[in-house]
C-alpha cells in the first residue's frame, strides 16, 4: 500500500492543481539530490514527492486513487510512470538555468561593438571638427541577403531533432536537456551554404563614416555610433561602433578640464619691475602684464582663453606659471649691475629671509 499521496505533498484531498504543484515545487526543490550529495534518504524522499505529484496531477489516476486508495493498473505494465522528464523541465528548469527556459537557439544574433581609436589635435579639440573615418567591419553578404543559404536554396529541418534545436538525455531519473550536436541548436541545417559569404550570412567590408567631434570634448571620451558596428547574423540588428578620442599631446599647453597651463620663463627684472610680454593662446598670442614683484611659480590666468566647456556655455582660462630662469653665465655690464644691487640689498631683508632667519634662530636657541 502506497503513502497518501495528500499526505506526502502536505495538501488537502480538495487541494487544486496550482496548490499541488506549488507544493510539489517546494518539496523538489529541498529534496533533490543535487542540493543534498550522498542523503539516500533525501533521494528518496525527492522519488516519493514525484511519484505522489505524478498521481495527482493526473485527473485519471487522482480520481482512482481517491476511491480506492492505490494507483491502480498502468497500461502496458511495469509499474507507476512518473513522466518526469516534462516534470523536469517544467519544475527545476528555473532553478538550475537561473530562470531561462530551454528553447529553439535563434539564429538571429546582434553584430558586434567595433571601437575605434582618432585622434586629433588640441586646437581640433577646442573648435570641433567634423572628419571622416574608414571603418573595417562585416556586412550583410549581398549575394544571400544574409541568410548564408546559395540565391534558390534553403534551410532544412534538421533530421537529428528534428526541428527542436535540443535533445534530451535521461541520466537515472533525471531528463536534460542539451542543445543539438548537428544544428548547434538552431534546429535547421543550412546544405547549401552561399558561395561568397560561406554560409555566414555576412561578409568583410569598409565603411567611410563622418564623425563630428563636439568642441571641448575631452581625451578618453567616446562618442557612440549607433548601428555602425557590424552586421548581425541571419538578419539580426547591427551592433553599435565606439569612437574613442584620443588628444595628441600639445607642444606648449597641458589640459586641466577647461583650463589651460602653460610654463612661461621669465628674468628676474621682468618679476621684480614688472613688464607687459606676449604669451602664446589657441590660434594665436595675447598680452600678458606680470606686476612687479611677481614671485616664481606664481600662476597669472587669462579669463576665458582656455577650451570651451563641453555641456555649458563659456570658456576655462589660460594659466601661465612664472617660471624664473637664470643666466648660467654672466657679461661684464651684468655682473657688475648685480654685485651693485647685491651691495644695495644687503640692509634690507625680504619677507621670506626674514622668516627663515626667525626659525634658525629658534632652532639655534
Amino acid at each position: 500500500m502506497p503513502r497518501d499521496y495528500y499526505e506526502v505533498l502536505g495538501v488537502p484531498r480538495g487541494a487544486t492543481d496550482a496548490e499541488l504543484k506549488k507544493a510539489y515545487r517546494q518539496l523538489a526543490m529541498q529534496y533533490h539530490p543535487d542540493r543534498n550529495p550522498g542523503a539516500k534518504d533525501g533521494e528518496e524522499r525527492f522519488k516519493e514527492v514525484n511519484e505522489a505529484y505524478t498521481v495527482l496531477s493526473d485527473p485519471e489516476k487522482r480520481a482512482h486513487f481517491d476511491r480506492f486508495g492505490t494507483v491502480g493498473p498502468v497500461a502496458g505494465g511495469g509499474g507507476t510512470d512518473t513522466g518526469f522528464g516534462t516534470l523536469f523541465e517544467d519544475i527545476f528548469e528555473n532553478f538550475f538555468s537561473g530562470g531561462a527556459r530551454s528553447s529553439r537557439r535563434s539564429r538571429a544574433t546582434r553584430g558586434e561593438d567595433l571601437q575605434y581609436e582618432l585622434k586629433i589635435a588640441l586646437e581640433e579639440a577646442a573648435a570641433g571638427v567634423e572628419t571622416k573615418i574608414q571603418i573595417p567591419r562585416l556586412e550583410q553578404c549581398d549575394a544571400c541577403g544574409g541568410t548564408g543559404v546559395e540565391p534558390g536554396g534553403r534551410l532544412e529541418t534538421c533530421d537529428f531533432c528534428r526541428g527542436r534545436g535540443e535533445v534530451r538525455r535521461t541520466h537515472g531519473f533525471l531528463t536534460v536537456a542539451q542543445p543539438c550536436p548537428r544544428c548547434q541548436g538552431a534546429g535547421q541545417l543550412n546544405r547549401h551554404p552561399c558561395a561568397r559569404c560561406r554560409g555566414e550570412g555576412r561578409q568583410r567590408s569598409e565603411r567611410l563614416l563622418s564623425v563630428k567631434i563636439p568642441a571641448g570634448i575631452e581625451d578618453g571620451m567616446q562618442l557612440r555610433l549607433s548601428g555602425e558596428g557590424s552586421g548581425g547574423a541571419n538578419g539580426g540588428p547591427p551592433g553599435d561602433l565606439y569612437v574613442l578620442v584620443r588628444i595628441r599631446e600639445h607642444e606648449i599647453f597641458v589640459r586641466d578640464g577647461a583650463d589651460l597651463y602653460c610654463d612661461l620663463p621669465v628674468a628676474f627684472p621682468q618679476l621684480a619691475l614688472g613688464v607687459e610680454v606676449e604669451i602664446p593662446v589657441l590660434n594665436g598670442t595675447a598680452k600678458l602684464r606680470i606686476p612687479p614683484g611677481s614671485q616664481p611659480n606664481q600662476i597669472l590666468r587669462l579669463k576665458g582663453k582656455g577650451m570651451p566647456h563641453l555641456r555649458q556655455r563659456g570658456h576655462g582660462d589660460a594659466c601661465y606659471r612664472l617660471i624664473l630662469e637664470v643666466p648660467q653665465k654672466l657679461n661684464p655690464k651684468q655682473r657688475e649691475a648685480l654685485l651693485a644691487f647685491e651691495a644695495a640689498s644687503k640692509a634690507e631683508r625680504g619677507p621670506l629671509a626674514l622668516a627663515f632667519l626667525e626659525r634658525m634662530k629658534k632652532l639655534l636657541g
